[in-house]
């Protein structure tokens, strides 16, 4: 009898080939957990790339959280900004790199009025080059009300095109809900026959 559910998803999960993952999800989906344990169970060196800044109280202890949970084999590289050259820096043969989050950067870069157009352009082409595997993790935005206000409303259509560019750019996508995480990428696209 073949193994099915939550077992063989876990199995076919293990063995997508790729050096790239991108992992999508809402808040406190489980998108940073599982980032980690893939990272931890593949065996490299694992390499963090922290885009968070501590701006108050709440944020400090989100991140010391986040840190917690890292043991001691795990390297620490905090850059807001410069991303693609973090990347560039940290991707070393025998190890493994998460970048969590995505989101935040992004909310980084528009703070510092940069151009966050270009920086996602250069994000994307160093993804394909890395000496490195990489996991991004990134929140999926656009499935709330639309904001009320200009910033928000572009920041919710950066992010969308941030998560679509890097989806076309990784090897890999999984979408996590409730702990549990859906492959995305690679997959068969839907194939729709409409009756006439």
């Amino acid at each position: 009898m073949s193994e099915t559910g939550p077992a063989r998803s876990k199995e076919r999960m293990n063995s997508v080939p790729g050096k790239s993952l991108l992992i999508l999800g809402g808040a406190r989906s489980g998108k940073s957990r599982y980032a980690q344990q893939l990272a931890e169970r593949s065996g490299a060196c694992p390499v963090l790339i922290a885009t968070a800044q501590a701006h108050d109280e709440e944020m400090a202890a989100r991140i010391a959280s986040h840190a917690a949970r890292r043991g001691s084999e795990w390297s620490l590289v905090e850059e807001p900004l410069d991303l693609a050259g973090a990347l560039d820096r940290a991707a070393r043969a025998g190890s493994i790199i998460v970048v969590d989050c995505l989101t935040l950067w992004l909310s980084n870069l528009m703070l510092a009025d940069a151009d966050f157009i270009e920086a996602t352009a250069r994000l994307t082409q160093r993804v394909a080059r890395l000496a490195a595997p990489a996991i991004f993790v990134s929140n999926e935005v656009g499935l709330a009300i639309v904001p009320d206000n200009p910033l928000g409303r572009t920041f919710r259509d950066a992010q969308g095109s941030l998560n679509q560019a890097l989806a076309e750019a990784c090897e890999a996508v999984v979408f996590m809900a409730a702990g549990l995480p859906l492959q995305l990428k690679p997959a068969e696209p839907p194939v729709f026959k409409f009756l006439a």
